[in-house]
C-alpha cells in the first residue's frame, strides 16, 4: 500500500513537471513579447516550480531506498530537504516581484493585454490539471505538498492575470498588470514562509505541532510499576511519521517486561506515535548514566 502510494507520488510529480516546464515556456515567451510583468512574474515562478518538481522527483527517487548500515534511517529525510529548498526558492521569487512591481509602479510600463489573457488563461487550465493531479497525494510527503504549493500558488497567480487583463482591455488600466504581480506575491510569500517554518521545525527534530509532550509523559507515567518517565523525545524523520524514545523508570524488578512495553506503545500510538524505543530500568540505574535534561 505505501509502495503503490509512493509510486502514485512519482507519476503525479512527473505529469506536474511536463505540464509545468511547457507553460513555462510560453509564459516567459508571451510575457516578454506582450511586455507584461505580471506573466513574467508568473513565467519565473513557473520556473521556481519546475526547478522545485525536478528537486521534489529526485528526493522521492532517491528517498526510496532502504536503510542500511551506513544509514540506518533511509533516505527520507532527503524529502523534507528538498520541501525546504522549494519554500526557499518560492519566497525569493515572491521578493523578487515585489521589487520589481514598485519599480514599475514608479516608471510605468506598456502592456499586450490581449496577449497576457491568452497565455493566462491556457496557464490556468494547465495549473488545474496539475494542482488536481497531486492533491491527492500531497498528505503522504511533505515533499509533494511543496510541490503542491509551488502549482496552487501558480493557480491563483493565472487568475490574477487574467482579471488584469481584462480590466487592461475594458478600462485601460495599466497599471492592473503590475498590481496583479503583487497579489501573487502576497499570495506566494505566507505559504512559501510555512511550509519553510514546517521543513526546518523536521531538520532540527522539533516535537511535530499536533503532539503534546506532557500529555505523553503523563500517559507514560500512569502505567502500571512506571514511577518516572525521562530521555523522552518526540520528533519526526520525513514531516508524516512521528518518532519517540523514553526511558521508563520502574520500582523493583518487574516481571512481564514486554506487556509493559506493550502497554507503553499503546500510549505512544494513542498521541500518533508511528514508531517508538523504549528502555526500561530500575530507579538506582540514573546515576550510572547521562541523562538529558530539558530545561
Amino acid at each position: 500500500m505505501h509502495s503503490h502510494a509512493e509510486n502514485r507520488g512519482t507519476r503525479s510529480l512527473l505529469i506536474a513537471l511536463c505540464v509545468t516546464g511547457s507553460i513555462f515556456l510560453v509564459e516567459l515567451i508571451g510575457g516578454a513579447l506582450a511586455g507584461s510583468l505580471a506573466l513574467i512574474s508568473d513565467a519565473m515562478h513557473m520556473l521556481s516550480d519546475s526547478t522545485g518538481l525536478v528537486v521534489a522527483l529526485v528526493a522521492t527517487l532517491i528517498a526510496r531506498k532502504a536503510a542500511s548500515a551506513k544509514a540506518t534511517y533511509g533516505y527520507k529525510r532527503l524529502e523534507v530537504f528538498a520541501a525546504m529548498l522549494n519554500a526557499a526558492t518560492v519566497a525569493g521569487v515572491s521578493i523578487w516581484i515585489v521589487l520589481e512591481a514598485f519599480h514599475r509602479l514608479s516608471n510605468g510600463a506598456d502592456v499586450d493585454a490581449r496577449t497576457t489573457l491568452l497565455i493566462g488563461t491556457i496557464g490556468l487550465a494547465a495549473n488545474i490539471i496539475s494542482a488536481l493531479v497531486l492533491r491527492r497525494d500531497r498528505e503522504h510527503s511533505l515533499n509533494i505538498q511543496g510541490a503542491y504549493l509551488h502549482v496552487l500558488v501558480d493557480l491563483f497567480g493565472s487568475v490574477a492575470v487574467i482579471i488584469a487583463s481584462v480590466c487592461m482591455l475594458a478600462f485601460g488600466w495599466t497599471w492592473a498588470d503590475t498590481i496583479a504581480s503583487l497579489v501573487i506575491a502576497a499570495l506566494i510569500l505566507p505559504r512559501a514562509m510555512q511550509l519553510l517554518w514546517h521543513a526546518m521545525s523536521v531538520l532540527l527534530e522539533r516535537v511535530p505541532a499536533e503532539v503534546d509532550v506532557h500529555e505523553i509523559r503523563t500517559s507514560l507515567e500512569s502505567l502500571q510499576h512506571v514511577t518516572a518517565v525521562h530521555d523522552l523525545h518526540v520528533w519526526s524523520l520525513d514531516g508524516a511519521e512521528i518518532l519517540a524514545t523514553c526511558h521508563l523508570v520502574v520500582e523493583g524488578p518487574v516481571t512481564g517486561d514486554c506487556d509493559l512495553l506493550d502497554r507503553a506503545q499503546a500510549a505512544l500510538q494513542r498521541h500518533g506515535v508511528g514508531h517508538s524505543t523504549i528502555q526500561i530500568e530500575v530507579s538506582g540505574h540514573g546515576a550510572h548514566e547521562e541523562v538529558c535534561h530539558h530545561s
